[in-house]
């Protein structure tokens, strides 16, 4: 009886939840496909620096890489919204393996310019910012709306597993053997993954008549208004731009602050991270639980606000146990947070909006990483290494006072009143249609 109750509350004719074939099986597809993200993540900028020794350089490919999100997430999100997400899914990954394996051969053959590098971070972010979307859709699908915390507790663990520590820790070692074996193995994690995505089922999209399908801006339109309109929305984007603009600026500065003001020996610095990685792991673990007895509202104040002390406590004592601890706490406070609010997100979010909205949402967070990494540098020159982190976390925390009784109000069951900020002419267009391609 729940799963039957899940499988109509996702609209697929498949059993939704997170035990089910289909999804352990979307669970496989992320954690190869993050794993292989992990590597080249670690991988390209090494490369970079080995072969160019060029900061210039290296800002180049950086900029490449994060450039689509502005540029594509949404366009892209509304076009995966009239598209089965199991194609768009297996269509990119085959895509970025394709590309991947050109990369391998023009290092191989020693003609991976500056240049190269940067088309070649381009055109796969461009890839990403399809695949996210569509992922995100495939998620809610398969594994229903009362099991989204689970759900997302799952896809962060692997996303932190891969992409900060297993990933990494790969690239290392490969790119010491030779650069295009850690490449070559990224490849192959998008050829794997590709194939496990092509056995999902299809899944629920919204018919529209011959002639009335609305343009692409007029949808893309559709899930900016949608996001701002709906309350629960609203005060997450406020929230994630506060979070990311704040975690990228300690990204930037943790590094030097270890070795100037820690005095940490450069081959210890790591641990920062790592330790900051496991208090993720950590956060996405405890938190369904947490939401589960005292409300997703209470645990999501509790996350933020335990990024904000954590940086506090990271900038205001320069030990390094003091370091650690602070790192750890904030690192909870990210896991939780990014489980929580991607829930409430997909819940509050109409589902023939979900590329729409998953899109922006996610130029948002990826989109303003820059800002926050051009503000650190200068105002740590005003001030010091150690107050950046003081003066971001009382930052999170100011916004944290001011949004805290609406993220209580606006939790997982959204009032009746959220509907009727769906625009009118998003609702007309929208009519089921069986799961087919």
């Amino acid at each position: 009886m729940a799963q039957e109750a899940r499988r109509r509350a996702s609209g697929s004719s498949e059993p939704a939840g997170v035990d089910t074939p289909a999804f352990r099986r979307l669970w496989w597809s992320w954690t190869l496909s993050l794993f292989g993200d992990g590597v080249r993540g670690m991988a390209l900028p090494l490369y970079v620096a080995y072969e160019t020794r060029s900061a210039l350089a290296a800002s180049a490919v950086t900029a490449a890489e994060v450039l689509p999100w502005l540029l594509f997430a949404l366009p892209a999100g509304a076009l995966v919204d009239r598209m089965q997400p199991r194609t768009v899914i297996a269509v990119t990954h085959a895509a970025r393996a394709v590309l991947t394996a050109a990369l391998v051969l023009a290092i191989v053959f020693d003609v991976a310019s500056v240049p190269v590098l940067c088309a070649f971070a381009f055109v796969l972010t461009v890839g990403e910012t399809f695949a996210y979307p569509a992922n995100q859709a495939a998620m809610v699908e398969l594994a229903g709306r009362d099991q989204l915390d689970r759900a997302n507790a799952q896809f962060y663990t692997v996303h932190t597993i891969g992409m900060n520590l297993a990933g990494p820790l790969a690239a290392g070692a490969l790119v010491a053997l030779g650069p295009a074996l850690a490449f070559a193995l990224d490849g192959l994690t998008f050829v794997l993954a590709a194939a496990l995505v092509v056995t999902l089922p299809a899944m629920t999209r919204q018919a529209v008549p011959d002639g009335a399908r609305p343009r692409l801006r007029t949808d893309v339109l559709d899930g900016i208004t949608v996001l701002w309109r709906i309350a629960g929305l609203r005060i997450l984007v406020l929230m994630v731009i506060t979070g990311t603009i704040a975690v990228s600026a300690l990204n930037t500065l943790t590094s030097l602050y270890a070795l100037e003001v820690l005095g940490m020996a450069t081959q210890y610095v790591p641990v920062l991270l790592v330790v900051g990685a496991l208090g993720i792991l950590l956060g996405t673990r405890i938190v369904p639980a947490a939401a589960r007895r005292w409300g997703d509202g209470a645990v999501l104040v509790a996350s933020m606000a335990a990024l904000g002390l954590g940086a506090i406590t990271f900038g205001s004592y320069p030990l390094i146990g003091v370091a650690l601890l602070g790192n750890a706490v904030a690192g909870m406070g990210v896991g939780g947070w990014n489980v929580l609010a991607a829930a409430r997100r997909q819940r509050l979010t109409p589902p023939a909006m979900m590329g729409r909205v998953s899109g922006a949402y996610r130029m948002l967070a990826w989109g303003l990483m820059p800002v926050g990494a051009g503000l650190a540098g200068p105002l740590a020159v005003a001030t010091s290494l150690g107050s950046v982190f003081v003066i971001v976390g009382v930052l999170v925390l100011v916004m944290l006072a001011i949004t805290a009784r609406s993220l209580l109000l606006t939790g997982a069951d959204a009032p009746p009143r959220e509907a009727v900020a769906v625009p009118r002419e998003v609702t007309r267009r929208q009519r089921p249609m069986p799961a087919s391609e």
